[in-house]
């Protein structure tokens, strides 16, 4: 878990268990000012100071940030379905109570929401294109069978490349996502803010 979020949580426990910010500082054995900043999200404690905390307050913190990964790799790689469902539902699940899945999630619902548009685009190009090759078929009398076939392939081509576009994005997203780096969606319209 990563700041703000674990200052809001250290805060909440430290209020639940009665101890003020100088009581919780003299059980885990840091300056009043540590624990000031860490409950205002200034800095993300070290090792030591996770591990004090986490006594102190019986709550383990760890577990918390495992989840969090699992849930950020979850919302990522479900790019690769191209199903707006599966991260509209993580994402409305989470966003209340994870400050990084929800600037995550609207990354992931903003490319999700592109892809459809555009694959509903693509599929509307190629319908058309059917209806006009089977009018040309009937004003001309001809066979267009060679002609409806290449067009055919120009048009799935993009469907394809889309596919293999939202495949590439989720998985290099969820594996910086895990490493705590940047994601980037190049491409998307930030529909969501």
């Amino acid at each position: 878990m990563k700041q703000p979020d674990l200052g809001s949580l250290v805060a909440e426990l430290r209020s639940q268990k009665g101890f003020t910010q100088e009581k919780l500082a003299e059980y885990c054995e840091v300056s009043t000012r540590t624990i000031q900043r860490i409950e205002q999200g200034e800095v993300d404690p070290r090792a030591y100071t996770l591990n004090s905390l986490s006594n102190s307050l019986e709550y383990d913190f760890n577990s918390e940030q495992k989840d969090e990964t699992l849930w950020l790799v979850l919302l990522h790689l479900s790019s690769i379905l191209c199903i707006v469902v599966i991260p509209l539902l993580i994402w409305s699940w989470k966003k209340g109570k994870n400050h990084k899945i929800d600037e995550h999630g609207k990354l992931v619902l903003n490319f999700q929401i592109t892809l459809t548009v555009i694959l509903f685009a693509l599929a509307l190009l190629l319908l058309l294109f059917s209806w006009v090759l089977i009018y040309l078929k009937d004003v001309f009398n001809t066979d267009i069978g060679m002609a409806y076939l290449g067009g055919l392939a120009v048009l799935l081509l993009p469907l394809i490349l889309t596919g293999f576009y939202a495949t590439f994005q989720g998985t290099v997203n969820a594996f910086r996502a895990v490493s705590g780096k940047p994601v980037r969606y190049p491409l998307s319209i930030p529909f969501l803010r």
